[in-house]
């Protein structure tokens, strides 16, 4: 089977730097030592038989402008794919992420699927998955779908509910407003014109307001700069992962719920604190730091078998630069609610399918001028609500970081799952020197919304 890769994969494909490969990293845990053999045969009936990609490699024309092509791998071998490791120490926390810091920043190889996983024993007297999927598959949205396939409802479920898994939602979801937005942007050009058979016309109620804001959009996107900080800088090729303790959701949703705000305005706002905690310690003072949190255009449909990238990324300025956390937390709503009601979503998605029919060289110099204008991408996922289970056995946690392009620096993944949130920070090891630093921070700032927050009558 051979098929063309669409131009916004063949982005992703081409992206592949030194310092920053485009390779999204997960992470699923597990209280009890898993049946890796059951494991693999999930894996094989629920992704490799569902999603063709995943057994096919990436070939390029010898001709060019000619887009490359997907081509099924003749030699596919499961066990190509697949590495065995247990971990020494103590098996803790430090010793997984030493171990998941050694491949961070490590290409997949590109003659064969670009996919690996990696299968863990001995974390904390269970076993460990961690997953590198490269973002020329699909975006990380889809991916985290294919993922929770794998899971099911119960240790032993019946044939018919295997892998039934609630889907996850992204950080910003689009609403009238935005389909509105979509079809009015339209005009804007061709490169965006493939979008509106997502809506109908009678959603757009204010041609006029939509064409502002779509100049503001752009302007926001090409004048805009990050500061040079302690989180800022030339990205190197070297990676670090840590992570946070779970934190209860429910105390987090008091929180929203007492001041007005929701959950995931809660949990940015922590992050700008965490921000805000580090470059006071590092910097002596405090800036608001720019990131790209990623807006799912999918809606609640499944990904197609094919799978492919159906995303765009919007860039929202952490307000790490106020001093307090209901500050922080009273802006971070403003400027959330401002990205959700405006055409940003659908203008980036626009430029990035415009970008992938420019050739290689221009390809680059675009993606790395948009990418530089932010740290790092900040994911937010809501995961599952209740335990999930893989092979029978119960999944602990969940995390999963999107690829940093260009010489972004700071990687964040927010993911609730089965009553906690759990945190995870990818930073660029030469220029963040404390990255357990923002863990801390981010744990101590929801401490302090959770006690502080007005009580409701």
């Amino acid at each position: 089977m051979r098929r063309p890769i669409d131009p916004v994969d063949t982005i992703w494909l081409n992206m592949d730097r030194p310092n920053n490969v485009m390779v999204i990293e997960s992470l699923m845990t597990f209280a009890e030592p898993m049946d890796w053999e059951r494991l693999l045969v999930t894996y094989r009936e629920r992704v490799l038989d569902r999603y063709p990609v995943f057994r096919q490699r990436p070939v390029f024309s010898r001709v060019p402008l000619l887009p490359p092509h997907w081509e099924d791998d003749e030699a596919f071998d499961l066990a190509r794919h697949v590495r065995y490791v247990t971990l020494g120490g103590e098996g803790g926390d430090r010793d997984l992420q030493d171990y998941v810091n050694g491949h961070f920043g490590r290409p997949l190889d590109r003659d064969r699927p670009l996919w690996e996983i990696h299968l863990i024993d001995g974390y904390q007297g269970g076993s460990a998955v961690y997953s590198r999927l490269h973002h020329a598959l699909a975006d990380g949205i889809a991916l985290l779908q294919v993922l929770l396939s794998l899971t099911d409802g119960e240790p032993e479920p019946s044939a018919a509910g295997a892998g039934a898994a609630a889907g996850p939602e992204p950080l910003i979801q689009r609403d009238g407003v935005w389909d509105a937005a979509v079809h009015a942007a339209g005009a804007a050009g061709g490169a965006i014109l493939d979008l509106t058979h997502l809506v109908s016309p009678h959603l757009v109620h204010d041609a006029l307001t939509v064409a502002q804001q779509s100049a503001s959009v752009a302007a926001k996107l090409t004048l805009s700069h990050r500061p040079r900080t302690a989180l800022v800088g030339t990205a190197g090729e070297q990676k670090c992962a840590v992570w946070a303790p779970p934190f209860p959701l429910a105390e987090v949703a008091e929180v929203g719920h007492r001041t007005g705000t929701t959950v995931n305005d809660v949990l940015v706002a922590a992050l700008a604190g965490a921000v805000a905690a580090y470059l006071r310690e590092h910097d002596g003072e405090a800036v608001d730091l720019p990131t790209m949190v990623p807006v799912n255009l999918r809606g609640d449909a499944a990904p197609p078998s094919e799978l492919g990238n159906k995303f765009a990324l919007v860039l929202l300025s952490l307000p790490s630069g106020l001093d307090t956390p209901f500050a922080r937390l009273a802006e971070t709503k403003r400027r959330m609610d401002a990205i959700k009601h405006s055409p940003e979503a659908v203008l980036t998605f626009g430029m990035i399918r415009g970008i992938g029919r420019t050739g290689r060289d221009l390809e680059r110099y675009l993606v790395d001028f948009f990418a530089d204008k932010a740290s790092g991408v900040t994911t937010n996922v809501p995961g599952p609500r209740a335990p999930r289970y893989v092979a029978g056995r119960r999944v602990a946690s969940m995390l999963g970081w999107a690829p940093q392009s260009g010489n972004q620096t700071l990687g964040t993944c927010i993911f609730t799952y089965d009553g906690n949130v759990h945190v995870g920070f990818k930073t660029d090891a030469a220029t963040v020197a404390h990255p357990e630093r923002l863990v801390e921070a981010f744990q101590e700032e929801l401490r302090q919304l959770v006690q502080m927050a007005p009580a409701t009558s």
